[in-house]
């Protein structure tokens, strides 16, 4: 992987790039899908259900139904919890959409409210102000690798007999007083496509400690050829939802191999911490006092008041010019055109609005060395330049 800018007359390779994610995949992974490949059954089998259990006993639940997407696994646990039309669910609008669009799917309401500054996370005294009769569960999630408050937030769905779903798909391996990031709502869900740190390409997971809600969980996930015959199937009707062997397999692979790839992700983030010491005015990385490890999905950088939105959308362009991929973390799903359908404005969530403004994804995974670091973060610091901020003071 290059970090030397080609000509600008010359056609950039896919090589060329320093992408956003790029899955850190051996030959463990690779033995394993072809072990899948050479079986009889590809549809959901042994190694799905190995899989389940192995990622359930890592992040300390009892349970785990894997899923094809974290949306539909979000749907799931929705529908496995009763939820749907006429009732809402908080949930905060500072991320990315695809988990919160499953409370529409499931035909419940989403009802956004406001977050914390400094984690990003969905702020829980402001989360109380928005609870009312209808409201039945909260769905928050561990943003960019940072613990939500899970202990206040378990508290007050306890005072209002609400549900807590957990979202955890950026924050894999991320740890909050002693426990993994999935052991805190009455179900958690992982999202496993990419930029996930765990990465098998699409799927997902659901985690519980609850029995009867696994096991409707796993009712609500699948069909199988047993049910043609059934009368009786069509009373909570299943999804199609599951994920088949050779993507259990690359999951799986993954998982063995989770602590190092852990471990590797953090020095290059420490590189990036290193490089961008001199670039005055980003928001300070935050851990809250209670959090035990932070595990970033990206590099997230939250840019001082003098970048605008329009400056930091052409620091985007100016990275892709030296082939470095970089994103706007989000547009705040208040603005977005389905939720504004319904009556969502900007104003409405000043900090949302402040951090998403200037929020500023980062390519981060294990293929990334020192100069490329150097190099993304040089880059960066000329477009600051070039779309006149200069040196950001936050």
């Amino acid at each position: 992987m290059s970090a030397v800018p080609r000509p600008v007359d010359e056609p950039a390779r896919q090589d060329d790039w320093l992408w956003l994610s790029d899955p850190d995949l051996s030959d463990v992974e690779a033995d394993l899908v072809a072990a899948a490949l050479r079986r009889p059954r590809l549809s959901s089998g042994p190694i799905v259900e190995r899989f389940e259990q192995e990622f359930a006993r890592w992040v300390g639940r009892r349970h785990g139904v894997a899923v094809a997407s974290g949306t539909l696994g979000t749907l799931l646990a929705l529908r496995a919890l009763g939820i749907g039309p006429g009732d809402d669910v908080i949930a905060s609008p500072y991320g990315w959409h695809q988990v919160a669009h499953a409370v529409e799917l499931a035909g419940a309401r989403v009802v956004f409210s406001e977050i914390d500054y400094w984690s990003g996370c969905l702020d829980p005294a402001r989360a109380a102000a928005r609870i009312t009769p209808a409201t039945k569960a909260i769905l928050a999630g561990n943003v960019n690798g940072h613990p939500a408050a899970w202990g206040t937030l378990r508290e007050l769905s306890g005072a209002h007999r609400l549900r807590l779903i957990e979202d955890s798909t950026e924050a894999v391996g991320s740890r909050l007083a002693g426990l993994r990031v999935g052991s805190f709502g009455d179900i958690s869900v992982f999202d496993f496509s990419q930029p996930s740190l765990l990465c098998c390409g699409e799927g997902g997971i659901l985690l519980t400690d609850d029995e009867a809600i696994a096991a409707e969980l796993r009712y609500l996930r699948a069909r199988s050829a047993s049910d043609r015959r059934s009368v009786s199937v069509g009373s909570r009707i299943p999804l199609q939802a599951s994920i088949g062997e050779p993507t259990a397999a690359l999951a799986l692979g993954q998982l063995v191999r989770i602590d190092d790839i852990l471990a590797r992700r953090k020095q290059v983030e420490a590189r990036y911490l290193e490089e961008l010491q001199s670039f005055e005015g980003i928001k300070p990385p935050y851990v809250a006092p209670d959090v035990d490890e932070v595990q970033p999905m990206l590099v997230v950088l939250h840019l001082g008041k003098r970048f605008t939105a329009s400056a930091c959308a052409q620091i985007v362009e100016d990275l892709a010019t030296e082939f470095v991929e970089a994103a706007i973390y989000c547009r705040p799903l208040h603005q977005q055109f389905h939720y504004a359908s319904k009556g969502w404005r900007r104003g409405d969530f000043p900090l949302v609005e402040r951090i998403a403004d200037r929020a500023l994804a980062l390519p981060l995974h294990v293929h990334l060395d020192a100069d490329h670091v150097k190099f993304i973060v040089k880059t960066l610091k000329d477009s600051s330049v070039n779309v006149g901020a200069g040196a950001a003071i936050y």
